[in-house]
């Protein structure tokens, strides 16, 4: 029976209640909050540029500001690491989220508002804790901790009053009481920079907790897993932590790992929850564990457009509201925060499974497909095509990344693959077979282009030895945390990198 103080009951009450508010007001919700952030921008200087003052509706919003991505809003947020303030957003910003994803050598510094960390970041983390027990009232969850499995949480400092770090070490330095308590590993831990070294002083600092729910990335989740294991001698991490009830992820689709969880944590009691969050922002999570598709959160202090794909590249794109939206089709997420990005291309493509309430899932990356003979091929394809040939032959991947091989001579085109597996007990050649025919069956374009091999032909697949894609991310200065390994990519610099660590 679970054990939970009346303040946070109360205050749960609250939370559920403005979920269910903005779900079922989701356009007066997000208008509400159009009107606080221009307002609030209206005297910055990106604000004066765009006249948000005489701003009167979300139309002329679209009309005069641009949509951006990082390179555009640059300018603005070099002014900002100089110093100056009222530039983006009219609060002080004093915080940066650092960000350097895979697909870009160059560093990102994000605004962070207190306003973004208190109304989206603290907020949202609050609200997944409120859906979950919602759904589970009886749960104990709420008398043990959290193991969150964050990035570097080394802070750096610019100035007197500015400083930058990844996600995990701003809200880190900037958590509420409860929220500290309630988080392991400690502090000295936590703040360790050296992934390998940390996730070793990790794994003995919360050995003897009470563990009852996790958070992170599954690839990093998987390793510390392991390695725990590993040290106790045991097979399930119900052994270490009897407690274990949820493990709450995102960054990368959960579909390709489901069965190794599923084997280091073999209990049917055991819950996974999928949230939806970056440096930007916190944008969506499971109100329903059993259904795909996470809950929009329209009330924390984001405003959301979609970009349908056909406007992607264009110099003036054309984005939809909510009520003009269509679920299963592919949109490019832009949002305006209240850390001052404005109608900025977050890099996300999403599909909506459901507008009554509104329900997304993300469905892969803009710079992340493979389109070299017309397949489009998404994230989304690949993931479940490497769950199907896993569950059918038994095979277990830990990171796989794909590029296209393009048509030389008399050769027709392919896509080339590196696939590290935990365990493959029936040969390569099997795993491609019914790897492409689950990409066949659930994208036709593809299906097309492979019918006699009219363009493509049967995939060419390299086995990575175990490791393998963590050398190479650390070869790049990207171990641990939210780095990731693009998993497709239309051009083949990357395969190229990755094939050297086959050796």
């Amino acid at each position: 029976m679970s054990i939970i103080s009346p303040a946070i009951k109360s205050y749960m009450k609250l939370r559920l209640s403005a979920i269910d508010n903005f779900a079922l007001n989701p356009i007066d919700t997000q208008k509400q909050v159009f009107n606080h952030l221009v307002g609030s921008a209206q005297f910055t200087e990106y604000g004066k540029q765009y006249d948000f003052e005489h701003m009167n509706s979300i139309r002329e919003f679209k009309q005069r500001v641009p949509v951006n991505d990082y390179d555009s809003l640059k300018p603005y947020i070099q002014k900002i690491l100089e110093g100056q303030q009222n530039v983006l957003w009219a609060d002080p910003i004093n915080w940066f989220a650092k960000s350097s994803g895979t697909t870009s050598d160059k560093s990102k510094f994000i605004p962070v508002s207190k306003d973004s960390l208190d109304d989206t970041h603290f907020k949202s983390g609050k609200d997944v804790l409120s859906l979950y027990l919602r759904q589970f009232p009886q749960s104990s969850m709420m008398n043990g901790k959290c193991l969150t499995i964050g990035g570097s949480h080394q802070v750096n400092q610019l100035s007197a009053d500015s400083f930058y770090g990844d996600l995990s070490a701003v809200m880190l330095q900037n958590m509420p009481f409860m929220g500290q308590v309630m988080r392991a590993p400690e502090l000295s831990v936590a703040l360790m920079d050296e992934w390998e070294a940390k996730l070793e002083a990790m794994i003995y600092s919360v050995f003897h907790e009470n563990i009852t729910f996790i958070a992170g990335v599954p690839t990093w989740t998987l390793v510390l897993i392991k390695r725990i294991l590993e040290i106790a001698g045991e097979k399930d991490l119900h052994k270490i932590w009897p407690n274990l009830e949820l493990y709450i992820h995102g960054g990368v689709s959960f579909t390709p790992y489901r069965s190794q969880f599923a084997e280091l944590i073999p209990s049917k009691q055991m819950r996974y929850m999928e949230t939806y969050n970056a440096s930007e922002g916190f944008f969506a999570a499971q109100d329903n564990i059993n259904e795909e598709g996470m809950l929009l959160f329209l009330n924390h202090g984001i405003f959301f457009e979609f970009m349908p794909m056909e406007e992607y590249g264009k110099a003036e794109p054309e984005t939809l509201s909510l009520r003009e939206v269509e679920t299963g089709k592919n949109y490019a997420l832009i949002i305006s925060t209240n850390g001052g990005l404005w109608r900025y291309l977050v890099g996300d493509t999403v599909q909506f499974t459901s507008t009554e309430p509104y329900r997304i899932k993300v469905s892969g990356r803009l710079k992340h497909y493979i389109n070299a003979f017309g397949e489009e091929v998404i994230v989304d394809n690949s993931d479940h095509a490497i769950a199907e040939a896993s569950r059918i032959t038994g095979a277990v991947v830990n990171d796989y990344t794909a590029a296209p091989v393009y048509m030389s001579g008399s050769e027709n085109g392919a896509h080339e693959w590196i696939i590290e597996f935990e365990h493959l007990p029936v040969p390569l050649e099997v795993f491609t077979a019914e790897m492409d025919k689950a990409l066949q069956k659930i994208n036709s374009d593809y299906e097309a282009k492979r019918h006699k091999d009219i363009a493509l032909r049967m995939p060419i697949v390299h086995r990575m030895p175990k490791g393998g894609f963590n050398n190479w991310l650390k070869s790049k200065g990207k171990l641990g945390g939210q780095h990731k390994v693009p998993r497709l990519s239309n051009e083949r610099k990357y395969l190229e990198e990755i094939l050297v660590f086959k050796q």
